[in-house]
């Protein structure tokens, strides 16, 4: 044991890429196993994620780490993508589909629900959740309620996914805050508590006990005694490295399939014409609101660029290849393809739509990288709308970018260009997400001290 590296081990399972890192004590990430697989069809042929792949690779993938000679796991996390039940019977059998949460809803039970809870607006005003279906995961049991009742009577608990993996480990059923409070409909934030409508409908006897966030179980695991965390969401976890290496008021953007706009230093309820542009509050790991706008733009980018390559006839991922073109960019934005900074602000569209380069013509630019150059400077027209919605008169000086448009100049500059008065940084985190989960429970499962410059920026000036 002695010449073992004591490390935590995380899994960060994301919509398209399943992973499992190990941190050492310094965080500096050790091992890295990944893996992606294919969606399945639920009962109404959506696609929706393959619980028994996901089943199968989590527990052998940890076996495998489990008996690596040169590790000592100490501890055990996990994070998720949100918005996902698994529903579970009394013997801990999932007895339903990881329903995918952009499937759609029925619009008799959206209205029966919001006309009997105080309707639309409050509601959303009440639970920080735009009405978004199927991505207010609590509505995916009133559904399973109202539909499929002979279902629904079986289910013991229904965990969001980080618990479930926790579940698998540990076999405790619990609930965590950052999954409950990532617009689910379920969370009553002005009371801090669960809405009305979860005791009123009974939905609270399918939710486990909320076990904190920042606390851990500790399992055996064959020989080993690990220390295990509840797990957190995705986006809640991404800001935990942030605030434990910034005491001055920042936003943080966090890219992938969702371009998620963080500001833990604006504490104004939300309005509703914020709740109209989708903006929502998630909740800290340690309990407290984070006020959040959303944006598709990830997954904008991904369907776009393969337009680009079928136009062009070129690889989905030659946009990779594409460097910033400086003189380009100046073009392309004097030019009646797009129009200035401030007639962008004032032709708002909302931030769940896509940007305007979905409706353009591809044969009016000479070739691919003048293309992508107008695709992400219509996806910055659009994070400028969903960004300034959170920053909002708060006292934020700086604007961290973590994810994949961070290490795209040309967004980072376009970026930088729309706010002229942030200091904008492309932050490179070791995998935000994942080291989150790890510092969430840092204390149980070392003695050292937080290494500084857990987070590296480059900073973008006009």
């Amino acid at each position: 044991m002695a010449n073992k590296t004591s490390v935590i081990a995380i899994f960060d399972i994301g919509k398209t890429n399943k992973k499992l890192f190990l941190f050492d004590e310094q965080y500096k990430i050790v091992l890295e196993k990944s893996t992606q697989f294919d969606e399945t069809k639920d009962e109404d042929g959506d696609n929706c994620e393959d619980l028994d792949l996901l089943n199968s690779w989590v527990t052998k993938t940890f076996e495998e780490v489990l008996s690596l000679p040169d590790f000592a796991i100490k501890a055990l996390n996990f994070s998720t993508y949100g918005a996902s039940f698994v529903h579970l019977n009394a013997d801990g059998e999932a007895i339903a589909p990881l329903y995918n949460y952009l499937k759609t809803y029925p619009e008799n039970l959206k209205k029966q629900f919001y006309d009997t809870y105080d309707g639309e607006q409050k509601f959303s005003q009440i639970s920080a959740s735009p009405v978004l279906g199927n991505l207010n995961s609590g509505m995916v049991l009133y559904r399973l309620k109202y539909e499929k009742p002979e279902l629904y009577a079986k289910i013991k608990y229904s965990l969001h996914l980080p618990q479930y993996l926790n579940f698998l480990f540990t076999g405790n059923y619990y609930s965590d805050i950052t999954s409950i409070g990532c617009h689910t409909n379920l969370w009553d934030f002005t009371k801090n508590t669960y809405h009305r409508w979860v005791h009123e409908e009974g939905v609270d006897e399918k939710l486990a006990p909320i076990f904190p966030s920042n606390q851990v179980q500790q399992q055996s695991i064959g020989e080993h005694e690990l220390q295990v965390g509840v797990g957190l969401h995705d986006s809640s976890a991404a800001l935990i490295p942030y605030l434990a290496s910034f005491t001055e008021p920042f936003i943080l953007l966090s890219t992938g399939t969702w371009c998620i706009s963080l500001n833990p230093f604006n504490h104004i309820p939300l309005s509703a014409e914020e709740l109209q542009y989708d903006c929502l509050s998630y909740m800290h790991y340690e309990g407290k609101p984070v006020k959040a706008s959303r944006l598709f733009a990830g997954y904008e980018h991904e369907q776009q660029t393969k337009r680009l390559a079928s136009h062009f006839n070129l690889a989905n991922d030659y946009y990779k290849t594409v460097k910033c073109n400086d003189e380009l960019l100046q073009a392309l934005r004097e030019s009646q393809l797009h129009g200035d900074d401030d007639h962008l602000r004032e032709a708002k569209r909302p931030p769940l739509q896509e940007s305007l380069f979905g409706s353009r013509d591809l044969t009016v630019f000479s070739n691919y990288e003048e293309a992508y150059h107008q695709l992400i400077i219509d996806i910055v027209a659009q994070q400028l709308i969903a960004t300034e919605l959170v920053l909002n008169n708060s006292p934020v000086k700086k604007l961290f970018v973590d994810g994949g448009f961070g290490k795209n100049e040309i967004f980072m500059k376009l970026l930088a260009m729309a706010f002229p008065t942030l200091e904008v940084y492309a932050a490179s985190v070791a995998q935000a997400t994942s080291l989150g989960a790890a510092l969430s429970i840092h204390k149980y499962w070392t003695a050292k001290a937080l290494p500084e410059n857990l987070i590296e920026l480059k900073h973008y000036q006009l």
